[in-house]
């Protein structure tokens, strides 16, 4: 357990991060950070959440004096496709048709920092997910259901129904939700 520990500053907006922190058992704050999370040309996957990561660190330094702070991005890649958040049903619907039946791998990179003595940590997870084939009224129900909206990929493995998509998972299974669990607690202990 960590204890006696810096308040920590959780700069991310998304809800499934903010419950694997609480599941940790983790004293933090949310602060929000706004950073342009366009692909550049000719951009890896991993590339791409590491320097995302390290952009949202930038610029959450500026709201944070004394603490840690953690940042992440996550993306889904399909072959060499990434697939980000859906810009609206047709598209969730579309990425869902192309997930089906495949196995594509999720990408998460995070920064850890310690405002208070300078340390940072930059690292990333990789898992590889596998779909099983899935009908077009499931596919339908789900995206009308609203779950996809804000997820990489379309699907969220935590769902209540993005979950039976999943036929077999190779990996960390908290990265697929948004935090590597295992690897970001013991990059923190490496900080404080």
């Amino acid at each position: 357990m960590i204890s006696n520990h810096p308040l920590i500053y959780l700069a991310s907006k998304s809800p499934r991060r903010k419950k694997l922190l609480k599941q940790m058992n983790l004293n933090f704050k949310v602060i929000s950070v706004e950073i342009d999370e366009s692909v550049k040309d000719n951009e890896s996957p991993l590339h791409m959440v590491k320097r995302l990561a390290a952009e949202k660190l930038e610029q959450a330094k500026d709201k944070v004096n004394n603490g840690i702070i953690i940042t992440a991005d996550t993306t889904v890649v399909l072959g060499n496709e990434m697939l980000a958040k859906p810009e609206n049903e047709a598209d969730a619907k579309k990425m869902l048709r192309k997930l089906s039946g495949k196995t594509h791998i999720v990408y998460t990179g995070f920064a850890v920092y310690n405002s208070i003595n300078g340390k940072t940590i930059m690292d990333y997870e990789k898992t590889a997910v596998t779909f099983r084939d899935l009908k077009k009224n499931e596919i339908d129900e789900y995206v009308e259901a609203g779950s996809p909206m804000d997820k990489a990929g379309s699907y969220g493995i935590q769902d209540d129904f993005g979950a039976v998509f999943v036929k077999k998972i190779n990996g960390d299974y908290y990265n697929v939700v948004g935090l590597p669990v295992s690897k970001l607690y013991t990059n923190l202990l490496k900080v404080i």
